[in-house]
């Protein structure tokens, strides 16, 4: 995610420091998480300027995660990054940009919601071109993100669209 938000900021020339926290376990502990974080960050008085939170909708749709996900009262920006169902159809996109990485390129996947369905296309979209991946594919994320058509992966999935979108409508706004 971070590799996103640094090419979208480089796009429009805005300066960003990425500072990420790390949440393991499931969709519970980013929610825990996210609420110590906002938690910790009220009692010291000071905020980032952005919060980007990232998880998988796994299943649930774009539509219910941000409403699970929505702080109010959070006195800064708060964008989603939501990939549905799950963070590895958005690596899958992009054919190009695939093969650019791995050699071979993939077809952009259909949307359905089957638990480990895209992590298994990922793996074997990797294998299909001669390489085991080490971690499940997500290896190769950032390469592929820095190579990926925005325009034409946003066009093929609506929750990668509102992302950009969201990420793209901040920083222009800070350039105001």
């Amino acid at each position: 995610m971070g590799t996103l938000v640094q090419r979208l900021a480089g796009e429009l020339e805005v300066p960003v420091r990425l500072e990420w926290l790390n949440s393991s376990d499931g969709y519970g502990a980013v929610v825990r998480e996210f609420d110590a974080y906002l938690q910790d960050l009220a009692q010291q008085g000071g905020y980032p300027d952005l919060i980007v939170v990232a998880t998988d909708a796994n299943c649930k749709g774009f539509n219910e995660r941000p409403r699970e996900l929505a702080r109010p009262n959070v006195p800064i920006t708060v964008i989603q990054a939501i990939p549905d169902p799950h963070i590895e159809r958005w690596l899958l996109l992009d054919g190009e940009a695939f093969r650019d990485v791995v050699g071979r390129g993939c077809d952009a996947p259909d949307q359905k919601c089957e638990r480990q369905r895209y992590k298994t296309l990922l793996i074997n979209a990797i294998r299909d071109a001669g390489i085991m991946p080490i971690l499940g594919g997500i290896e190769f994320a950032e390469d592929i993100v820095r190579r990926m058509n925005i325009e034409r992966a946003m066009r093929s999935d609506n929750s990668l669209r509102r992302f950009i979108s969201e990420i793209r409508q901040t920083f222009q706004q800070w350039q105001s």
